[in-house]
């Protein structure tokens, strides 16, 4: 009765530390700073693309000559 008494509470105290690690683990992953420079670093990375970022330039050159010619209209 006390071995198994004794298992029990090592097995309660093996999940409790296994429950511990898994929620560092979650607000690590769910840290703010942390997501704000994941999107960041995954949004440069998608805009230094040539045909992104020519792309880019394409249309802020076109706004730019809507918003000129209306000025000056």
């Amino acid at each position: 009765m006390a071995d198994e008494t004794a298992r029990i509470e090592q097995e309660i105290a093996k999940a409790r530390e296994e429950l511990a690690g898994t929620l560092d683990q979650l607000v690590e992953r769910t840290n703010p700073q942390r997501l704000a420079d994941d999107a960041k670093v995954k949004v440069v990375a998608v805009v230094s693309q040539p045909p992104v970022k020519y792309g880019l330039i394409g249309v802020g050159a076109l706004v730019a000559v809507v918003i000129v010619r209306k000025i000056f209209r």
